[in-house]
């Protein structure tokens, strides 16, 4: 016997993944404020705390997975298209805040070194 999960279900789920990677989209951009700040220890903290709310997106998209491995059909909703969308484009904007941390960072030793 295969379940169908109702349009409601897949809609609740892909709010929940857009809400957590909104959240941590927020804290990336807060954190790249910080680095031109130079304050790499509350950037790393956010990029900590949006790393956080992506985890709480991806263990929703992970339950929809495991209810798809156990047989229940599931229709594709438009909504949780843009909800991957959002997880994906967010996941990959800590990758590269992660990156400009690191280069900000070196940056600002670099200038503090010169200035001597």
């Amino acid at each position: 016997m295969n379940e169908k999960m109702n349009s409601e279900e897949i809609q609740l789920i892909a709010f929940n993944i857009i809400l957590h990677s909104g959240n941590a989209k927020m804290q990336i951009h807060s954190a790249f404020k910080a680095m031109r700040e130079a304050d790499f220890n509350t950037a790393n903290q956010l990029l900590e705390d949006a790393n956080q709310e992506i985890l709480l997106a991806h263990q929703s998209q992970t339950e929809l997975l495991q209810s798809y491995a156990n047989g229940t059909k599931i229709e594709m909703e438009i909504i949780m298209v843009h909800a991957q969308d959002h997880l994906m484009t967010t996941m990959t904007l800590r990758e590269m805040a992660i990156e400009m941390s690191y280069l900000y960072e070196q940056n600002h030793k670099l200038s503090a070194t010169l200035r001597g």
